[in-house]
C-alpha cells in the first residue's frame, strides 16, 4: 500500500483529544499545507476537537508561512506547549498572529518552554524515560516558583516540577505521549526515506520522529517531490522509511519566506558577499557596529533572534568580514548551521555560504555543554536585580527560544537593544552627534521586569563577562550592577540616559567614554 496521500487523507486519523507535534522554524522546514489541511479539516466538520499541540520552537511566520498559526482556533487548539512563539504584526493588515490572540484573550492553554528544553524533552520521550532534568532555567519564568512556563490561566497544569537530585535542585519535565507528528523534508522515495538536500536546517525532525513512534503514533512527512529508490546515497537520507507513515507532496513548498530556493543558503554554491542585503542606518544598525567589536576570530559565537542578529551583516558591510576571512569566524545559530553569515529578519536561522549543519537536539547538546563561549543576543527588558526579559513584555509574549539556554552557558554574552522602544527616531551629524528625535514610549531599564527570562547578575557573579549595548549608551554587568562605560556623542547624560533609567548605574565610569562617530556614519566603516 502507497504512503503517498493527500494532505487531507493523512490528517483523517487525528482524532479528539490527540497530541500532535510539528516542526518548523519561522518559515524553515515549516509543513504548511499539511497544517492547513487540519486546519481546513476542522472547519468542514468541527473535528478534531481539543487538541493539544507541540512545537519545539516557533512554527510558520503567521503570515506567508502560517505554520501554527493554520491551527489556532477555538474548538480545534485546546493547548499549545511551544519553545517558542511567532509575534509579527502583518504587514498589510497590522493584524497580530491569530495564535497570539488566543493566548493574550485567555482563550487556551498555552506553555512556553526554552527551546533545549523542547528538543531534550523529545529525547527522552523517546527512549521512554520519566523526563528531562536540567539546570537551565531554575530561577527564571520557566521555574515552578516563578510561573512554570504559563501563558494563560486556563494553563493550570504543572508540565514543569523543581526537583532534589543528590541534595541539588534540577527542574524536571515529565514526558507524555505523543500521538502524530508532522514533519518536512526536501524529498522521499516511494517508501517514505527522507531526504534533506533542499533544506538548510534539520531542527528537530529526527527527535519528533522518533518520538511518536516510540509512543505509537503515526508521522506525516510533507515533500517537495518524490524521488526513485536509488537516486540517492544512503548517507543523505535523514530519516528511514520504517519512522513514516504518510507522504504529502507539495511541490510549492517555499525554501522560506520569501525564498522558493536558494543554494547558497545549502554550502555548496557560495553568494559572493557584496550580493548580500545593505542594512537601513537605524538604531539597530548602530548597536550592531557596536557590538561587532566584540566579535573574535576563532571563537564559536553564537547569534539569536532580533538586533544581535545584524552583527554578521553589519561586518560584511564594514569589511570586517571578507572573501578571505570569512572562515576566521565561527557562527552559528540555536538552530544548528555552521559557518558563513548569519541572516537577520524572515531568513534568520540559516546562515549564507554554511560550512556545516547539525540537527536541533544536537545543536542544543553543544549550546549547554559551553562550547559557544560568545553569545550575541537580544534584550526587551532589563531590571535593577540583574534579569534580562526577552519572553514577555507588552502586548509580546514571543518566549524564551534558545535565550536561556545560549546565555546561561556561554562565558562572554552581549545584549543588544534601544535604550527605550516603542517610535524611537533618531538623527545623526558629525557636528551635534546624536539626537534623539521622538523618544520610544516605553522603558527598558525597568525596577522589575515583566518576565525574568535570564539571570544575568548570578550569572555574572560566576564568572560571565556581560555588556549591554545600546544606540546610546554601554553598560558593563558587575556582580554589584550596571556600570556606564560609554555614551554617544552628543547625549545629554542625565536627560536622555539616566532620567530614563528606573534604577540608576552602580557607577558611572571616569572618564565616561564617547562612543566611536565610525559607528554612526552611513557610508561604509573600515575598522
Amino acid at each position: 500500500m502507497s504512503k503517498i496521500c493527500t494532505a487531507a487523507q493523512a490528517v483523517a486519523h487525528i482524532k479528539d483529544g490527540d497530541v500532535v507535534a510539528s516542526v518548523g522554524v519561522i518559515g524553515w522546514i515549516t509543513p504548511d499545507a499539511i497544517l492547513r489541511a487540519l486546519r481546513q479539516r476542522f472547519d468542514d466538520t468541527q473535528s478534531p476537537r481539543d487538541l493539544t499541540f507541540y512545537f519545539p520552537c516557533g512554527t510558520g511566520d503567521a503570515v506567508g508561512i502560517p505554520g501554527m498559526d493554520h491551527v489556532a482556533t477555538e474548538g480545534l487548539m485546546k493547548r499549545i506547549v511551544s519553545g517558542s512563539y511567532v509575534n509579527p504584526t502583518h504587514p498589510e493588515t497590522g493584524a497580530r498572529p491569530a495564535l497570539m490572540t488566543l493566548i493574550q484573550e485567555n482563550r487556551i492553554e498555552a506553555y512556553s518552554w526554552p527551546i533545549g528544553a523542547s528538543m531534550h524533552w523529545l529525547r527522552e520521550v523517546a527512549r521512554k524515560s520519566p523526563g528531562y532534568f536540567t539546570r537551565v532555567g531554575l530561577g527564571t519564568y520557566i521555574d515552578p516558583e516563578q510561573t512554570g512556563g504559563r501563558l494563560t490561566t486556563l494553563a493550570t497544569e504543572e508540565l514543569v516540577r523543581k526537583v532534589q537530585f543528590e541534595g541539588e535542585q534540577l527542574l524536571f519535565y515529565p514526558t507524555w505521549a505523543l500521538n502524530t507528528a508532522i514533519i518536512r523534508a526536501t524529498a522521499s522515495d516511494d517508501l517514505g526515506n527522507l531526504s534533506f538536500e533542499e533544506d538548510p536546517l534539520l531542527s528537530s525532525n529526527i527527535a519528533l520522529a522518533l518520538a511518536v513512534k516510540a509512543c505509537g503514533g503515526k508521522v506525516i512527512a510533507q515533500v517537495k517531490r518524490i524521488l526513485p529508490r536509488d537516486s540517492r546515497l544512503a548517507v543523505s537520507t535523514r530519516i528511514p522509511a520504517a519512522l513514516v507513515d504518510h507522504i504529502v507532496v507539495d511541490p510549492e513548498q517555499m525554501m522560506v519566506t520569501d525564498i522558493a530556493t536558494d543554494a547558497a543558503y545549502l554550502g555548496n554554491q557560495n553568494a559572493p558577499l557584496s550580493s548580500l542585503k545593505r542594512l537601513p542606518q537605524t538604531p539597530a544598525k548602530i548597536i550592531a557596529r557596536r557590538a561587532a567589536r566584540e566579535v573574535k576570530q576563532h571563537e564559536l559565537t553564537i547569534f539569536g533572534f532580533g538586533a544581535s542578529s545584524d552583527v554578521p551583516l553589519v561586518m560584511v558591510e564594514d569589511g570586517l568580514i571578507t572573501e578571505s576571512n570569512i572562515d576566521d569566524y565561527w557562527f552559528t545559530t540555536e538552530h544548528g548551521s555552521f559557518g558563513g553569515i548569519v541572516m537577520n529578519g524572515w531568513q534568520f536561522s540559516a546562515n549564507i555560504n554554511p560550512r556545516a549543519n547539525v540537527d536541533g537536539v544536537t545543536q542544543f547538546d553543544l549550546i549547554d555543554g559551553g562550547l559557544c563561549t560568545f553569545a550575541a543576543l537580544a534584550f526587551a527588558q532589563f531590571d535593577a536585580n540583574g534579569s534580562v526579559n526577552v519572553s514577555r513584555f507588552g502586548k509580546a509574549n514571543p518566549g524564551a527560544g534558545g535565550f536561556i539556554d545560549i546565555a546561561q552557558n556561554a562565558q562572554r554574552l552581549v545584549f543588544t537593544g534601544t535604550f527605550t522602544t516603542g517610535g524611537l527616531k533618531i538623527s545623526y551629524t558629525d557636528e551635534a552627534g546624536l539626537k534623539i528625535e521622538r523618544e520610544g514610549q516605553s522603558r527598558k531599564f525597568v525596577k522589575q521586569a515583566d518576565h525574568i527570562t535570564y539571570r544575568l547578575g548570578d550569572g555574572v557573579a560566576k564568572g560571565q563577562n556581560a555588556l549591554l549595548i545600546t544606540e546610546r549608551a554601554v553598560f558593563s554587568v558587575t556582580p554589584e550592577g550596571l556600570v556606564l562605560e560609554e555614551i554617544a556623542p552628543g547625549i545629554d547624560l542625565q536627560r536622555e540616559v539616566l532620567d530614563l533609567m528606573d534604577f540608576p548605574p552602580v557607577s558611572i565610569r571616569e572618564p565616561l567614554a564617547i562612543m566611536d562617530r565610525a559607528l554612526f556614519a552611513e557610508e561604509t566603516v573600515h575598522a
